[in-house]
C-alpha cells in the first residue's frame, strides 16, 4: 500500500509537472501577438473594401484592401470584431489561428437608406413626404468650390444655376416659385442648425449628405420658412473603434470659358466702322459698293488718328484684362474613435483666380466634429467650424475690356493710366489695377448638443442643440481715379450673429405589430446684425487710403442694426403598422418678431399616408415587385413675412425748401403706410407619390405629382400719391405651382469585374397667377391684370410681355411707319388701329420658365478604374424657354467708338439678313429679340484610378487614387452668345461659364 501511494504520489507530481509544463507553453504561445490575416467577403462572395477589423478592447485596427484582404497584429486568445455598413458586425476568436476569412451576412435593418428628415432621421422606407438624397460620391472629385455646385442636375426638382465668378453661390430653387414679391430663399439646415451664412464658406470636402425636403409633409417640421422648400446639410463625423485615419487630397484646375468669345481685334473694328457707317462709306442706293474716297477718320476722335490715317495700334484690351484661370485645393482630415468617442479634424485651403483679372476667392477653413459618451445612455458633442474667406482685388469688367477700342491704348507715352482713352464717359477699364480692395468674410459656427437616452423608459431621448453663426464682413477700398479723378475712400463693416436652442423629445415605441414615434420640438432663435460705413472723396493726397479717411474733402457716414425674434413649437408623430401603413402627422406654431402686430403667431398643420403594397401578402412572393410604396400628404407651410415689411417705411428727399427762394434741404417722408394686419403667406401643397424597386432591385427611382396654392401673397400695392404716400404692403393675390418629378436608378451591368449604373432624373414644373387685387376698373367683369408689373391672370410669374418682331426693315421697303426705318426692328401691330402703342401691341410671347429639366449619370467601373459622365438638359415647350437676346446699335457718338464682342449677326446693307439692328436712330419703340435657352450640356465627367494593395503597401498607405475630371466640357444649344443657362447673350455685358480640367490626388494612412 505504501508503495503504491508511493508510485502515485511519484506519478501525480509527474502529471502535475508536465501538466504544468505544457501549460505554460500554451498560455505562453496563447499570449504572444501573431500576425492574422484574411479576406472580407458578403454572402455571394464578393470582395468587401473599407471594412473594419477590431481587436476588441484595444486601439490596434486595420482595413481591408481594394479586394477586401486584412491584415492585423492580435492576440492569440484576443477577438477580433468586423463590421462594415449594410452588415452584421461580427466577434469572431483568434485561437491562435494566422488565417481567418470572414463572410459578413447582411443586416437588413441597417440595408434601408437612413436619411435627414429634420429634427430627426427615418429609414427610407419609413418616409412619407416627399425627400431626395443628393448622390455625392459621383461628383466628389469634380472641381466645384461650392457645396452645392457638386448638386446641379442631381436631384428632381432641385434647381441649381451655373456660376461664372470665383467663389460664387449659384441661385438654388425647389420646385419653382411660390411667391411673387415674397421671400426666395431655400431654407438651409446645417447639421440641424438653420444656417443664414454663405455657401462658399463651407468645404464640399466636409460633407456626409445632402438631404432634399420639397412637398409639405416633410417640410412641415420648419413651419414659417419652409414654403421654398429646404436643404439639409449633414458634416461628416468619426466612427466608433476606428483606428486614428489620416486623408488627404490634392487638385489642380484649369479653367477657361466654355464660349470663346471676344471683342473684335483691328481689322475687324475698322470693318465694322465701315460698315455702321454704310451712308458715307459704300455707294447709294444700294449701300454694298465701297465709296473709293470714303475718308475712314471723319467723325472719329482726335486720338485714333495720326497724320490723317488711323493710328497702327492694334491693343489686346480683352487679352490683357483676361487669363486662364485655375482652382488649388489642398485638404486634410482625420478622423477616428475608441468606444465612448468619435473625432473628426479637417483643415482646407482652396484658392481660385478667376477669367477675368483680379477676380479671387481664398478660403481657410477648419472643422472639428466631436461626440463622447459620458454615460451608456448620454452623449455630448460639438459640431463645429470656422471659414476664413478672402476676396481682395478689383476687376475690370468684361464689358468694359469689350468696348475698348483696339486703335488705343491704355498707357500714355510715360507709362501712366489714361483715365478715359477715347474722351468719352467710357473710362480705362484697368484703372482697377492702381487701388486698393480690402475685402474679407469671417464666418464661424458651432453647434453644441447634448442627447440622453432615458434607461428607467426605454426608446424616450431627449437631445438639446445650441447652435451659434457669426460673421463679420469687411470691404474696404480707394481710387485715386474717382469721384471724377479727386479721389475716393471708404469703409463698411458689417457684423452678424445668431443663435438657435432647440430642445427636442423623442419617444419610439414598438409593440407587436405598432410602431410609434412621436417628436416635440420647443426652440427659440435671436438674430442679430449690425453695420457701419465710412466714406470721403475730393482727396489732396490717397497715401493712405481707406487708413485716413479724415483727410478726405467731403465725408460721410452711415450705420444700420437689427434684431429679430423667434420662438416655435412642434408636435410629430409617425404610425406605422404591420410594416404596411404609415401616417404621419405635424403641427408647428411659429412665432416671429417681425410679424405684424395683429398676426405674431402661425400655425402649419400637415398629414400624409404612406402604403407599402409590396409587403402585402399578394406580391410577397413576387419576382418583380421588391419595393412598392404608396405615398400621399397635404398641408400647409408658411413663406415668412420681412423684417419691416408692416411697418410704415422712411426715406430721405431732397425736398424741403425754407423761405421763398431758399435752397432745397434733406429731410424724411413715410413713403408707405403700417399694415397691422399684414401676414406670412400660405402655401397650401399636396403631394402624391410611388416609389419602386424591382427585379432584384436593379431598377429602383420613384414619381412624385404635386400641387402647391400660395394664398395672401405679399405685395406692395401703389395707391394715389395725393394720399401722401406711394404704396402699402399688403397681402392680395393667389397662385399655383404644380409639376412632377421622375427618378430613375438602374444597374445594368452588375458582376465581379464590372458595373455599370444609370441614374436619370426628369422634373417638370408650372406656375400661373390665379389672382391678383381683385380690382376691376375697365367693368368688364373680369380682374384686371397688373400690366406695369408684368403680372397677368392665367399665365407664368415669369411671362414675357412685350412687343413682336418680324424681321427688320431693308433698304428700299416701302410703308415703312413715322419713327423706324432700315435696320430697325419691323414690329408686328396687333390690333391694327393706331400704329404700334404700349396698351395695344404688346403680348405674351412666352417665358423664362423651361418646360422641363433632365439628367443622365452614367457610372462605370472596371476593376480599380471608375469613371462618371453627367449630361444636364433644360428644354423648352410650346412657350419656349426664352430670353432676350437683342445686341441693337444705334449710332451715335460714344457707340460709333465702341467696339464689340466678334461675330454678332448685325444688320447692314451688306448683310440684309442679319438680326440685329443696326440705325442711325432709335426708332420710337425699339423692340427685343428672343431666342430659346434650350440646352444640352456635359457637364461633369470623372476617371479615377484606385491603386493595387502591393503598391499601397510598399507607400505605407492605406488607400491611394489619381483621377481626371472636366466640367461643362461641350453644351449643345442653338443660343448665341455666353451660355444660355445664365441667359448672358452675345452682348459685351457677358460674362462666361467656365469649362474646367481637373488632376487630383487623394491618399489615406
Amino acid at each position: 500500500m505504501k508503495k503504491l501511494l508511493k508510485c502515485f504520489s511519484l506519478s501525480n507530481k509527474k502529471s502535475v509537472l508536465i501538466a504544468i509544463f505544457f501549460g505554460l507553453g500554451i498560455f505562453t504561445a496563447m499570449g504572444q501577438n501573431i500576425t492574422v490575416s484574411g479576406k472580407v467577403t458578403d454572402a455571394n462572395g464578393q470582395s468587401i473594401p473599407g471594412a473594419t477589423i477590431i481587436v476588441k478592447g484595444t486601439a490596434t485596427g486595420a482595413v481591408t484592401d481594394f479586394d477586401g484582404v486584412y491584415n492585423i497584429q492580435a492576440n492569440g486568445s484576443s477577438t477580433i470584431v468586423v463590421s462594415y455598413i449594410g452588415f452584421e458586425t461580427l466577434e469572431i476568436p483568434v485561437n491562435n489561428q494566422k488565417t481567418i476569412n470572414i463572410q459578413l451576412k447582411e443586416d437588413i435593418s441597417l440595408l434601408d437608406e437612413v436619411v435627414v428628415v429634420g429634427y430627426g432621421t427615418q429609414k427610407k422606407s419609413d418616409v412619407t413626404g416627399s425627400v431626395s438624397s443628393a448622390n455625392l460620391e459621383a461628383f466628389k472629385d469634380s472641381p466645384n468650390t461650392n457645396a452645392v455646385q457638386a448638386l446641379q442636375g442631381t436631384v428632381p426638382g432641385l434647381n441649381i444655376g451655373q456660376v461664372n465668378s470665383a467663389g460664387s453661390t449659384p441661385s438654388i430653387s425647389i420646385r419653382g416659385q411660390v411667391s411673387i414679391s415674397g421671400n426666395q430663399d431655400v431654407l438651409i439646415i446645417l447639421d440641424g442648425i438653420q444656417y443664414n451664412g454663405s455657401l462658399s464658406s463651407i468645404n464640399p470636402d466636409d460633407i456626409k449628405s445632402v438631404d432634399v425636403l420639397k412637398d409639405a409633409s416633410s417640410t412641415a417640421v420648419y413651419g414659417a420658412q419652409a414654403a421654398n422648400g429646404v436643404i439639409l446639410i449633414t458634416t461628416k463625423s468619426g466612427k466608433r473603434n476606428q483606428t486614428p485615419k489620416i486623408s488627404f487630397s490634392s487638385s489642380y484646375t484649369t479653367q477657361t470659358p466654355s464660349e470663346d468669345l471676344r471683342p473684335m481685334n483691328r481689322n475687324e473694328y475698322i470693318d465694322h466702322i465701315r460698315r455702321i457707317n454704310y451712308q458715307d462709306a459704300y455707294l447709294a442706293p444700294d449701300y454694298t459698293t465701297l465709296d473709293p474716297n470714303y475718308d475712314i477718320t471723319t467723325g472719329l476722335i482726335d486720338q485714333i488718328i495720326s497724320d490723317g490715317n488711323l493710328v497702327d495700334t492694334d491693343f489686346d484690351w480683352w487679352g490683357e484684362g483676361t487669363k486662364q484661370g485655375n482652382i488649388k485645393e489642398n485638404r486634410v482630415s482625420a478622423t477616428g474613435g475608441s468606444e465612448k468617442v468619435s473625432y473628426l479634424l479637417s483643415l482646407g485651403l482652396t484658392e481660385q483666380e478667376g477669367y477675368i483679372i483680379n477676380d479671387k476667392f481664398k478660403r481657410k477653413s477648419i472643422r472639428i466634429n466631436v461626440d463622447t459618451d459620458v454615460k451608456d445612455w448620454w452623449t455630448v458633442g460639438v459640431q463645429s467650424f470656422g471659414s476664413f474667406v478672402n476676396k481682395d482685388g478689383d476687376e475690370p469688367s468684361l464689358y468694359s475690356l469689350a468696348i475698348a477700342p483696339p486703335l488705343l491704348e491704355p498707357y500714355d507715352e510715360e507709362g501712366n493710366l489714361i483715365a478715359n482713352p477715347t474722351g468719352t464717359l467710357d473710362s480705362n477699364p484697368f484703372l482697377t489695377y492702381d487701388v486698393q480692395d480690402y475685402e474679407r468674410h469671417d464666418y464661424l459656427f458651432a453647434n453644441v448638443f447634448s442627447e440622453i437616452k432615458f434607461p428607467f423608459l426605454p426608446g424616450l431621448s431627449y437631445r438639446v442643440n445650441f447652435g451659434n453663426n457669426y460673421r463679420i464682413s469687411k470691404t474696404y477700398g480707394s481710387s485715386k481715379y474717382s469721384a471724377s479723378n479727386t479721389g475716393d475712400a471708404g469703409k463698411n463693416v458689417n457684423f452678424y450673429k445668431d443663435y438657435t436652442l432647440d430642445n427636442i423629445l423623442t419617444y419610439k415605441r414598438t409593440f407587436g405589430k405598432h410602431n410609434l414615434t412621436a417628436t416635440y420640438l420647443y426652440g427659440a432663435m435671436e438674430r442679430e446684425g449690425e453695420g457701419t460705413s465710412a466714406y470721403a472723396k475730393d482727396f489732396d493726397r490717397l497715401g493712405l487710403g481707406y487708413n485716413n479717411l479724415g483727410i478726405g474733402g467731403i465725408q460721410e457716414t452711415g450705420s444700420s442694426a437689427f434684431k429679430d425674434q423667434l420662438n416655435y413649437q412642434m408636435f410629430r408623430v409617425n404610425y406605422k403598422f404591420d410594416e404596411k401603413y404609415i401616417l404621419t402627422g405635424t403641427i408647428r406654431k411659429d412665432g416671429y418678431s417681425g410679424f405684424a402686430e395683429n398676426n405674431k403667431t402661425a400655425y402649419f398643420p400637415t398629414g400624409a399616408f404612406a402604403w407599402v403594397i409590396s409587403n402585402e401578402g399578394f406580391l410577397s412572393n413576387s419576382n418583380v415587385v421588391n419595393n412598392l410604396k404608396l405615398r400621399a400628404g397635404y398641408g400647409i407651410n408658411g413663406n415668412q413675412t420681412g423684417r419691416y415689411t408692416s411697418l410704415a417705411n422712411l426715406k430721405t428727399v431732397d425736398s424741403y425748401v425754407f423761405g421763398d427762394g431758399g435752397s432745397t434741404a434733406f429731410g424724411q417722408e413715410v413713403t408707405s403706410l403700417a399694415n397691422a394686419d399684414l401676414k406670412w403667406e400660405k402655401t397650401k401643397g399636396l403631394n402624391v407619390g410611388l416609389d419602386f424597386g424591382l427585379f432584384s432591385n436593379r431598377l429602383k427611382g420613384s414619381v412624385d405629382v404635386y400641387k402647391n396654392t400660395t394664398d395672401d401673397l405679399l405685395f406692395r400695392v401703389a395707391i394715389p400719391y395725393l394720399t401722401g404716400f406711394d404704396g402699402i404692403n399688403t397681402n392680395v393675390g393667389k397662385m399655383e405651382n404644380k409639376g412632377i418629378e421622375i427618378a430613375l436608378v438602374g444597374d445594368i451591368v452588375k458582376n465581379d469585374s464590372f458595373k455599370w449604373t444609370s441614374t436619370i432624373s426628369f422634373s417638370k414644373n408650372e406656375n400661373k397667377i390665379l389672382e391678383l387685387t381683385g380690382e376691376d376698373e375697365d367693368e368688364d367683369g373680369i380682374e384686371d391684370d397688373l400690366i406695369s408689373s408684368g403680372l397677368f391672370i392665367g399665365e407664368s410669374i415669369n411671362a414675357i410681355y412685350d412687343y413682336e418682331i418680324d424681321g427688320i426693315y431693308q433698304l428700299g421697303e416701302e410703308n415703312i411707319p413715322d419713327g423706324y426705318g432700315p435696320g430697325t426692328h419691323r414690329i408686328v401691330d396687333q390690333d391694327g388701329v393706331d400704329g404700334i402703342t404700349p396698351a395695344g401691341d404688346r403680348k405674351i410671347i412666352g417665358t423664362t420658365d423651361p418646360a422641363f429639366r433632365a439628367s443622365l449619370l452614367n457610372s462605370f467601373s472596371y476593376k480599380q478604374f471608375t469613371l462618371n459622365v453627367f449630361l444636364n438638359t433644360i428644354q423648352g415647350g410650346k412657350n419656349k424657354y426664352l430670353g432676350a437676346n437683342t445686341n441693337a446699335l444705334y449710332r451715335d457718338s460714344n457707340t460709333i467708338m465702341r467696339n464689340y464682342i466678334s461675330g454678332i449677326d448685325f444688320w447692314t446693307p451688306t448683310n440684309p439678313d442679319g438680326v440685329n439692328p443696326v440705325s442711325y436712330f432709335r426708332p420710337a419703340v425699339g423692340g427685343t429679340r428672343y431666342v430659346d435657352r434650350s440646352f444640352v450640356r456635359l457637364q461633369d465627367v470623372n476617371l479615377s484610378y484606385k491603386f493595387s494593395k502591393s503598391i499601397v503597401e510598399k507607400l505605407a498607405l492605406s488607400d491611394l487614387s489619381i483621377y481626371v475630371s472636366g466640367k461643362n466640357l461641350a453644351t449643345w444649344t442653338k443660343w448665341d452668345g455666353w451660355d444660355p443657362e445664365t441667359g448672358q447673350a452675345m452682348n459685351s455685358g457677358g460674362r462666361p461659364v467656365l469649362k474646367g480640367y481637373s488632376l487630383g490626388v487623394n491618399l489615406s494612412f
